[in-house]
């Protein structure tokens, strides 16, 4: 059976043992700092393996429980799976504990055990009041219905009882994805001499390997992974739900703070204005109003910024639950729709509420209903109407930058696009290109809706260019997806391309009614007249044909190959010219002929002869050297092949 990766939280209030607790589970002092051995308290993240068997692979991340270190401790919390929440038997339910198990609601954490510390401490009736004053405190949220265990860490007592209901819960927590896309939150970044930048964290979601390149974030500078360990153990990977310290090349740890991110996912972009989902704090001793300055805390990260509510001047206590609001950052931060936040008053200190990331890239909106329920609507919708909204907008898209636009993974993206593909929903129109249908249908109806236009202005023409339609409708769809549509349409045989002119299936050039016969004249004098004759537009006089209508008849005998232009612009019967041409062809007995011997074998004046052998090499199947010209074969048989 595959392994299992977790980590555990520890978390409570100042001085209820959690780090002793810590350490009798693991045997590991996660107290590092001289400043804290002397203080005897928490001051940074402590970290220790935790061996449960069974293909368990724990980490126990030990978090500050004094208040001034709160960031130190939502930072640790960021990436935890499980959490056990310290009560000291003496004490009872303290304020850190109230607040940190209210910032681990607000984080999304769902599964937990309650550990009473020092139960040595006090008599059993003092014990059945400290689970009473718990039991009451925690009504709702992951601690209501928490498994609770009595244990002295210097006793021993109690532990294995706690292990033991660790391993039951465990089996029940969801596992992080690790076949996504790498990401990990930076707790930690310091130098190691010899070694270089390091940085540690919990793996959020994916897998790294030794040797792979990795984004760091919010700098977006491409950093390598030169060595991984977890738990000093090298490794050659690390997988999601593992703690990781990783030896980064190309960056100094100097660059490099605590919420930062490293990952390949190309969604994760940095913003510095966020639509949030907010829960507001029952205990709120203070009311927040509009364009309040807030910390917002996420992932690892900790930055200042402004709250704007569009439908409220000011936040209260008794607010209700999924307020929509956003937060205006003075710092970029990376963050996924979905992540979990905690907001707090830098002053007077204090837990405003938290909750989760509507959209990573939010943008400036007006104050009102109307902002509320586009808000509402993207909050509701299903990531298979989030994506359908998003191609409105942009019309076609590939999956990183749709991913970004909905703010939800890459392979959550791909797997509601796979399912909308299959229902018809959306197209793919290139490599890695996606579109609506509808929207792919609409281009297709416009391209045969300006073709018809066309046909219906221009009757004797076979149709507009392609450069010409592609160009007129990009006012309305992206290239692609126009190239795409006039593709699907030719395979479909409802439009037709020559050369590089386009059609409908059903439209064939033809003359006006009532000046047909007159136009096949001036096309019959022009196949009699040969090389020689006044011009097209005195034939069109002679037959009393309007003026209106000479430039178009010329456009029509070119587009329909009846005729040729010289190139002086004198126009030639295809039939002739063809004629001239097969018997320069058959009557010059080398590779090569003068203009003397084409005047001979044609028959005509040295004017019409160079013209006509000028307009032979401008189509390729001559070429001029000195007074000479040599047959291009290939071209010539091309040419008359196709002109049968």
């Amino acid at each position: 059976m595959a392994d299992t990766y977790l980590t555990i939280g520890m978390a409570g209030h100042i001085d209820h043992g959690k780090t002793s607790l810590t350490k009798a589970l693991t045997d590991i002092d996660t107290d590092r700092l001289k400043e804290e051995k002397e203080r005897n308290i928490s001051i940074e993240l402590g970290y220790a393996p935790f061996d449960l068997g069974k293909g368990l692979q724990v980490s126990i991340i030990d978090v500050p429980g004094h208040e001034r270190f709160i960031r130190q401790m939502i930072a640790g919390v960021a990436g935890i799976d499980f959490v056990i929440l310290v009560v000291a038997a003496d004490e009872g339910v303290m304020p850190q504990t109230k607040e940190h198990a209210e910032i681990l609601s607000y984080l999304g954490i769902e599964h937990a055990a309650i550990a009473v510390t020092k139960s040595s401490k006090v008599d059993t009736e003092m014990l059945s009041l400290v689970e009473e004053d718990i039991r009451s405190e925690f009504t709702a949220g992951p601690f209501a219905k928490a498994p609770m265990f009595f244990v002295d860490s210097l006793a021993k007592k109690g532990l294995e009882e706690l292990k033991k209901g660790i391993i039951e819960e465990l089996p029940k927590i969801k596992q992080r994805d690790s076949s996504s896309k790498f990401r990990m939150p930076i707790d930690q970044a310091f130098t190691l001499k010899g070694k270089g930048a390091i940085v540690r964290g919990t793996v959020f979601e994916g897998t790294v390997h030794e040797g792979e390149e990795v984004i760091l974030l919010p700098g977006n500078e491409k950093v390598r992974v030169r060595q991984l360990q977890v738990h000093k153990q090298t490794v050659e990977y690390a997988v999601a739900g593992q703690r990781a310290a990783i030896n980064v090349g190309g960056v100094s740890s100097k660059e490099i703070a605590r919420g930062d991110q490293l990952t390949t996912n190309r969604s994760l972009s940095p913003s510095k204005s966020i639509d949030l989902v907010l829960d507001v704090n029952r205990q709120l001793d203070y009311d927040l109003k509009q364009r309040s300055r807030v910390k917002l805390h996420t992932g690892t990260s900790e930055v200042m910024g402004t709250i704007v509510f569009f439908d409220r001047n000011e936040l209260r206590e008794r607010d209700p639950l999924n307020i929509l609001c956003q937060v205006r950052l003075d710092e970029e931060i990376s963050v996924l729709r979905g992540d979990r936040f905690i907001i707090r008053r830098p002053s007077p200190i204090e837990t405003i509420g938290g909750g989760w990331v509507l959209d990573p890239f939010g943008e400036k909106y007006k104050f009102g209903s109307e902002t509320i329920d586009m808000l509402q609507k993207k909050m509701e919708g299903t990531s298979e109407e989030r994506i359908t909204r998003a191609l409105e907008k942009m019309k076609a898209a590939t999956i990183p930058a749709l991913s970004k636009e909905i703010g939800e993974s890459e392979k959550e993206t791909e797997r509601t696009v796979e399912e909308m593909e299959k229902q018809d929903i959306v197209v793919n129109i290139d490599t890695d290109l996606v579109a609506l249908s509808t929207k792919v249908d609409s281009a297709r109806n416009q391209l045969e809706e300006l073709l018809a236009d066309y046909h219906d202005k221009y009757p004797m023409r076979i149709g507009p260019g392609k450069a010409e339609v592609i160009q007129e409708l990009k006012l309305l769809f992206p290239g692609v997806m126009i190239e795409f549509a006039l593709s699907e349409s030719i395979t479909k045989q409802s439009i037709v391309k020559i050369g590089h002119y386009l059609k409908r299936a059903q439209h064939t050039p033809s003359f006006p009614k009532q000046w047909e016969k007159r136009l096949q004249n001036v096309i019959q004098q022009l196949k009699e007249a040969g090389f020689k004759h006044e011009g097209l537009e005195e034939m069109f006089n002679q037959q009393s044909i309007p003026q209106d209508y000479f430039e178009e008849l010329e456009r029509y005998l070119i587009e329909t190959g009846q005729a040729v232009t010289l190139e002086d612009g004198t126009f030639v019967h295809r039939a002739v010219f063809d004629k001239a041409l097969i018997s320069l062809r058959d009557g010059t007995s080398s590779e090569s002929f003068t203009v003397q011997d084409a005047k001979a074998i044609l028959e005509l004046s040295r004017k019409y002869c160079i013209l006509f052998l000028e307009k032979v090499d401008a189509l390729g199947m001559t070429i001029r050297v000195d007074d000479q010209r040599k047959w291009v074969n290939h071209k010539l048989e091309k040419y008359l092949a196709d002109n049968q």
